[in-house]
C-alpha cells in the first residue's frame, strides 16, 4: 500500500532521518509501504517469523521475551531489523499495546536500502549499540 503524505512530516522528526534533507526524506517514504495493526496483535513472532523492518509512526509496541514484557516501542523507534540483517527468526515478539501504523520494509530490502543511506546505516547503528547497553542492563 502506497504511503500516505504526512509520513514526510512525521518522519522528519525521528532520530534515524535526522540527516535527511526534504527530498531524501520524501524518497525514503515512498521506499516504504504502510502497515496498521489493532491492539494485542503480535507483529513478530519470537523464533518464528521476521518479514521486514518497521518503523512506528502512531501507537505503541511491547517487546515480549518468553511471555515477558521487557520494553515499550513507540513512534519513532523500529524493529525487525536484526532478523532482517542475520537472516534468522526474531529473539522477542513485537506486540501492538494500541493501534500501530508502521513503515515496513521487507526483509530483502533493508541492505539494498541501507548501503544507499549511509547516514540512516550510521543511525542504525547508534541505534543498535543503545539497545545493546539497554539489554545489557537487563541481564545484570
Amino acid at each position: 500500500m502506497a504511503v500516505q503524505s504526512d509520513v514526510v512530516n512525521t518522519i522528519a522528526g525521528f532520530a534515524l532521518f535526522a540527516d535527511l534533507s526534504g527530498p531524501q526524506l520524501e524518497e525514503v517514504a515512498h521506499t516504504f509501504d504502510e502497515a496498521w495493526f489493532g491492539a494485542g496483535e503480535r507483529i513478530l513472532r519470537q523464533g518464528v517469523s521476521g518479514s521486514g523492518f518497521y518503523i512506528i509512526l502512531e501507537g505503541s509496541a511491547a517487546i515480549r521475551v518468553n511471555g515477558v514484557d521487557r520494553s515499550v516501542l513507540k513512534a519513532g523507534d523500529y524493529f525487525g531489523e536484526i532478523s532482517c540483517l542475520l537472516g534468522e527468526v526474531p529473539v522477542a515478539d513485537i506486540v501492538a499495546a494500541q493501534p500501530l501504523r508502521c513503515l515496513v520494509l521487507p526483509a530483502g530490502e533493508l541492505e539494498g536500502f541501507l548501503t544507499r543511506h549511509p547516514r540512516i546505516m550510521f543511525r542504525l547503528l547508534q541505534g543498535e549499540a543503545r539497545k545493546l547497553k539497554h539489554t545489557t542492563a537487563w541481564v545484570s
